[in-house]
């Protein structure tokens, strides 16, 4: 595959058959171009075969292996082809990727990661979410120092030392305990304001029931999460900063990707 920007948009995809065209045609969007990769996530839908029938840029994984598990295999996908950064969109429709090139440009003047938040500049509704999002958020500013307005938002940009630290690291996910880790390592964290947009099709995963327990463990995660001796340089100009890791072997594994068209589908 032939890439076509420096920047690749990861959407890791499961079961989301209703609505993963409508995410791709709006990554298609985006100006400057950017390229794509679907990480088809074991679905066991119709998620898979429209990709495929469609000519998307799409990594079928035999079996769901999570979140977290998908996006490190787009994150693999990005170190391995070169990428700057890499982009996590939501499969669900939440993300508007025209934000994409200002999360981009934040990272050029020297972020890290940069994060969408929905809770820049107006309120949000009160939800159990949004309570659960405000307490993780006051224990990162305790572990880090770092406020971090909206931890739980999926909409975030990873630069390229950081692509490579979880295209190697298996206790890497994207979730608040790994962007803490990454704070506490001397990564610059930016903010980018982002509608707040509602799932149109499909239903969430996450219930009531599933979004408390999923609130429990990332506190908890965040509190235990380990410490590695991972170090952050950044003296190097650009906002490309370089990584010395310590005592970590690369995780290969295999990785099938299946392909129609260029980068951009």
């Amino acid at each position: 595959m032939a890439r076509s920007s420096d920047v690749l948009v990861i959407i890791p995809a499961h079961n989301e058959e209703g609505g993963i065209l409508d995410v791709v045609e709006g990554v298609l969007a985006v100006r400057p171009a950017v390229d794509y990769v679907v990480v088809n996530d074991g679905s066991s839908d119709g998620t898979g075969r429209l990709c495929h029938d469609n000519g998307v840029n799409v990594i079928d994984l035999p079996t769901n292996l999570g979140l977290a598990g998908a996006f490190r295999t787009g994150m693999k996908y990005a170190d391995r082809h070169g990428y700057r950064f890499a982009v996590q969109v939501d499969a669900d429709g939440q993300h508007d990727p025209s934000v994409i090139p200002e999360m981009r440009e934040r990272a050029i003047q020297g972020a890290n990661i940069v994060l969408g938040t929905r809770a820049l500049g107006e309120g949000r509704r009160m939800s159990m979410r949004a309570l659960g999002s405000r307490l993780i958020s006051a224990v990162m500013f305790l572990i880090t120092g770092k406020h971090i307005s909206d931890p739980t938002c999926g909409l975030r940009l990873f630069d390229a030392p950081i692509i490579a630290d979880f295209a190697r690291r298996s206790y890497f996910s994207p979730e608040p305990d790994t962007i803490a880790h990454l704070i506490r390592r001397g990564a610059r964290v930016a903010e980018v304001k982002i509608p707040d947009l509602q799932r149109e099709t499909g239903s969430s995963y996450l219930t009531l029931s599933r979004s408390v327990g999923y609130m429990a463990r990332v506190l908890v995660s965040l509190l235990v999460f380990p410490r590695r001796d991972t170090k952050y340089d950044m003296s190097v100009s650009g906002g490309a900063s370089a990584v010395v890791p310590a005592g970590d072997a690369a995780s290969q594994g295999a990785l099938t990707s299946r392909r129609r068209g260029g980068a951009r589908g």
